[in-house]
């Protein structure tokens, strides 16, 4: 296990995106980098303002088709404010997950993780990730490219 520099303990985040207005996709063709904005709920702009220079953070789309967890950002500029009320953090794309992980994958795997904030506030778009869903998380998909794995956790490839 690497040892955080200076004793810093990175922090782990989920971001939901509706696809259909900011996707993976878009995300990798927009060099991987992004402002993430357009947050109103204050508990969520609240998390924002917490999150650190490389802490990571799931790419989670959300809405009726899709909800599942599709990559890996990193936070890649501390929050700051685009306009008046704007809460903004910079994303950089890490890796895409070698298998997106479901709503529903997620909620039968991680039986008595019933805290984690993704189900018990599930209209929040942004929410912090304890360290263990983390890591349950990136096992249920193999991982994501980019975890410095070869194949991730749980990878038959």
């Amino acid at each position: 296990m690497a040892k955080d520099v200076a004793g810093d303990r990175k922090q782990y985040w989920l971001l939901k995106t509706e696809p259909a207005e900011w996707s993976w996709a878009d995300q990798a063709a927009n060099d991987g980098r992004t402002k993430w904005d357009g947050v109103k709920n204050k508990q969520a702009q609240k998390h924002l303002k917490s999150m650190k220079l490389g802490d990571l953070c799931f790419f989670y789309h959300s809405g009726a088709k899709a909800r599942r967890v599709v990559g890996v950002v990193a936070v890649a500029r501390e929050w700051y404010s685009a306009d008046d009320d704007d809460v903004v953090v910079d994303v950089e794309a890490v890796g895409e997950m070698r298998e997106p992980v479901d709503l529903k994958e997620m909620k039968k795997g991680m039986e008595g993780m019933k805290n984690f904030a993704l189900f018990r506030q599930p209209r929040l778009s942004v929410v912090p990730v304890a360290k263990e869903i983390w890591d349950k998380i990136c096992e249920l998909g193999g991982g994501f490219e980019g975890d410095g794995t070869e194949g991730g956790h749980g990878s038959e490839g």
